[in-house]
This record gives structure tokens, sequence and C-alpha cells, in this order.
């Protein structure tokens, strides 16, 4: 099953290390799998704030996922980013090909209490 690293980073100023940051991370992706879905792209707010910035990186499963944040090389250039963009990052497991939404409305229905 698909894996997902979804990162909502706020507005940074320009700096060099966010340069070398972005020519870098690249290369970690790739023992992994991973590969960037959405960068440095714009978004579109429906409802709610959604200030910054949007980054979606695709990677074959959670475990490859997990792995690449973990890794030494990803680690080694994080604080790159860290230093000068907060944001907020997860790690989420996607849904597999055919994925019906509707067994889990029927598991929430059973679960509410009887009327």
């Amino acid at each position: 099953m698909p894996a997902y690293a979804i990162a909502h980073l706020q507005e940074a100023a320009a700096h060099p290390e966010i340069a070398e940051y972005i020519e870098r991370i690249p290369a970690t992706f790739e023992p992994y799998g991973g590969r960037f879905l959405v960068h440095a792209t714009q978004h579109e707010v429906k409802e709610g704030g959604w200030p910054g910035h949007v980054v979606v990186i695709g990677f074959p499963g959670i475990a490859e996922a997990r792995a690449w944040w973990d890794s030494p090389a990803y680690q080694e250039i994080a604080p790159l980013r860290s230093r000068h963009i907060q944001g907020d990052i997860i790690l989420v497991e996607g849904v597999p090909e055919g994925y019906d939404p509707t067994a889990t409305a029927k598991a929430m229905r059973e679960a509410l209490p009887a009327e």
C-alpha cells in the first residue's frame, strides 16, 4: 500500500541552506522509492485556512517512508530546512487500490448507540 510524507510548511525567507536542502533531498528518496508528488506548486484553499506550502512525497509503503525519514542521509540535511522553516510533517499510509469508504461508514453506523 502506498504511503506519503506530507508537510505543511510556513512561509520563510529565502536562505542558502533551504536551497541546499532542496538540491539534496531527491537523492535521499532514491533508496526508498520516494518521489515528489506535490512540491513548489500553488494550492487552492476551499475551507479553513492553510497558509504556507504543501509538500507530498510518495513512497511504495509505510516502511519505506519511515526508513527514509530515519535514514542518516535525510537526518543529515533535515536541519537545513528546520532551522529556517516551521511546519508540520506526517507520515501516513494510503488506502489500497479499489478502497470502498462505505465499509467505514457501515462500521460507524454500527458503533452508534441505538436510537
